[in-house]
């Protein structure tokens, strides 16, 4: 099955000149999201993890029904003032300004197999931060993982961990 069949391109999403690759309609589509499911579980199986931590929010989409199929936990990586209780956080850089990422302080304990997934690796800033945040409260981060990767940003370059995705787009 071809996974890009089941995503579509809405040009001029958020803003003009951007073109928003849609999950929703693989979302929606019960075989197409199986088969997705399945190749990512393949490939991040391999990396033994403990936990799988989502990058909000459609990281969570991916991280969480992948967690269960692997029978391992799922965690939160969040915006600034999402998350209840102690928090421990990361500023980074983005093309234009500054976030912030969050975990809960309790979340995994150190030494834990973590892989970060996401729905879509871009520029990489962001799955770079979540990597140096779960390091940064002691997990052991094997690899990332995504459902699409825009190659042409080169997000890829910005992390230095092996990475999955499914289907990657060239321009």
């Amino acid at each position: 099955m071809d996974l890009k069949d089941h995503i579509r391109g809405i040009p001029d999403f958020p803003k003009p000149g951007i073109l928003f690759y849609d999950i929703s309609t693989l979302l929606r589509h019960p075989d197409a999201w199986q088969v997705a499911m399945g190749r990512m579980a393949a490939s991040v199986r391999t990396h033994q993890p403990d936990m799988l931590a989502g990058i909000e929010s459609r990281g969570f989409l991916m991280a969480a029904p992948l967690a269960l199929k692997l029978g391992c936990g799922f965690i939160m990586l969040r915006k600034a003032g999402k998350l209840p209780g102690e928090r421990v956080a990361l500023d980074y850089a983005l093309e234009y300004g500054t976030d912030r990422i969050e975990i809960q302080a309790d979340a995994i304990t150190p030494g834990q197999r973590v892989v970060v997934v996401d729905d879509l690796l871009a520029t990489g800033g962001t799955m770079a931060a979540g990597i140096k945040l779960l390091r940064q409260v002691g997990a052991v981060v094997p690899a990332a993982a995504a459902l699409i990767e825009l190659t042409f940003l080169k997000g890829r370059e910005k992390l230095d961990v092996p990475v999955s995705t499914l289907v990657a787009y060239d321009e």
